[in-house]
């Protein structure tokens, strides 16, 4: 699933190769189940106009004229956006297209169908409707603290609930406690204040150098979990071996080693 870091790279594709481009229509593609715009009055309140800014919130990604409606997205599990030209075919699974006037495509693509796009009045309204935290970036120390602190469940659980702090999901939940040496499991309410900051200081380290380098995850540490999610791979900080639990219903990577149960 697309989290904080990917949609990230999603709105910097959008922000260097969409901006102050007119929109010459914008076309459904054939499965439309998860496009909340089979209203031609929707669509028309886009058509004739630019978008000028961009604005990323979590996992939420919005995309605004600069006095008018905002384009929603929600990539779901797989969903993306794809820039290309008019010579080019769409992209598979495309259920949404913008044409801009000249050459220039944007197609909201989705292979799972769990994404959405939708148009909105304003970003606000909507973070406020799906009743999202702080931006995972934006949340100062003491915040992360008390939400993470108080959480009488499993701290990845805690980590990944967007009404915390938005943005986290399941992999750079549990990358963030691989390079702490928190066990998910471990209860929010259990862990110290000094293991609580080192968490904060952690995942900005790592939600920042993935947007550094858009998301491609080649180009990130070898040292980092990233690369060996896998069971009884080596741990690159010490002796032990990568395990798997299901925690909360995701199945969660760690090391049996340096993060020992609770």
């Amino acid at each position: 699933m697309p989290e904080l870091p990917e949609v990230e790279a999603l709105r910097r594709r959008i922000e260097g190769g969409a901006l102050h481009r007119t929109i010459e229509a914008v076309e459904l593609g054939n499965d439309t189940a998860h496009v909340d715009l089979p209203d031609p009055d929707a669509r028309a309140s886009l058509t004739g106009g630019q978008f000028t800014k961009t604005r990323r919130h979590g996992k939420y990604l919005f995309a605004g004229a600069a006095s008018g409606p905002w384009m929603a997205l929600h990539m779901g599990m797989a969903g993306s956006v794809r820039l290309y030209d008019a010579d080019d075919a769409a992209p598979d699974y495309a259920r949404l297209i913008v044409r801009f006037e000249g050459d220039r495509r944007m197609a909201f693509r989705d292979p799972r169908k769990f994404g959405w796009v939708k148009v909105v009045d304003d970003p606000d309204t909507e973070i406020a409707a799906h009743d999202l935290g702080p931006d995972a970036l934006d949340i100062d120390e003491a915040t992360f603290v008390d939400r993470i602190g108080s959480s009488r469940g499993a701290v990845k659980s805690a980590l990944m609930a967007q009404e915390k702090l938005a943005g986290i999901g399941n992999l750079w939940a549990d990358e963030t406690l691989y390079q702490t040496g928190v066990h998910p499991t471990a209860k929010g309410t259990d862990l110290s204040e000094r293991t609580l900051s080192d968490l904060y200081t952690a995942s900005r380290r790592t939600l920042t150098s993935v947007c550094d380098v858009d998301a491609d995850y080649g180009e990130l540490p070898d040292a980092w979990l990233i690369h060996r999610r896998e069971t009884d791979r080596a741990c690159s900080r010490c002796d032990g071996q990568i395990q798997t639990a299901k925690v909360g219903g995701r199945t969660s990577y760690f090391c049996a080693g340096h993060q020992p149960p609770p």
